[in-house]
């Protein structure tokens, strides 16, 4: 009975002190859906696809030149790693200049980000989805996995202090690899 005493108090402080990453509170007004969220968004419209706010792509100007794209704003939703229909022609841009175009056979390294809200361990694995969620989109368009790597930067980052600049925290880097 004793050594069922020490093994229940033993279990109870290991889960106690075991580290449990919360997501930050979403602020008032701010979509959490997008696409590929698992949970439904509530009411007539399902997702945040179609409301047209870009994922934020942070893509390197010798990139930009290289492949021919204009521009590469768009933002990520607060707490979430969707990428959004509207940023697919530029992804599928990206795409086709690594895979057949002036960057061919070269290395894409793809680096998310986080605004500083939540904790450092929770920002780490959003900024890891938001990259892996790129490279999804990616790989769809035909751009072989194997010409990418992903990696997180979390929140060290970060430089926003309100809604507008958080906005701009939330990002994945594309950087040409080696």
């Amino acid at each position: 009975m004793k050594n069922l005493v020490i093994a229940s108090t033993i279990a109870l402080l290991a889960m106690a002190c075991s580290s449990d990453p919360h997501p930050p509170v979403a602020p008032s007004g701010a979509s959490t859906q997008g696409v590929g969220d698992s949970t439904p968004a509530a009411g007539p419209k399902a997702s945040a696809e179609d409301d047209g706010a870009p994922t934020q792509l942070s893509i390197d100007d010798k990139i930009l030149k290289a492949c021919g794209i204009a521009s590469s704003e768009a933002h990520f939703d607060f707490n979430s790693a969707n990428v959004k229909q509207g940023d697919y022609p530029v992804l599928t841009k990206l795409a086709e200049c690594f895979s057949s175009g002036a960057l061919k056979g070269r290395k894409m390294l793809l680096v998310g980000h986080a605004d500083p809200r939540g904790d450092e361990e929770y920002n780490l694995t959003l900024g890891g989805r938001r990259a892996g969620g790129v490279k999804r989109v990616l790989v769809a368009r035909k751009l072989s996995g194997s010409q990418m790597e992903t990696s997180s930067r979390g929140e060290l980052d970060a430089s926003g202090t309100d809604e507008a600049s958080y906005a701009l925290d939330r990002r994945v880097d594309v950087r040409l690899g080696d």
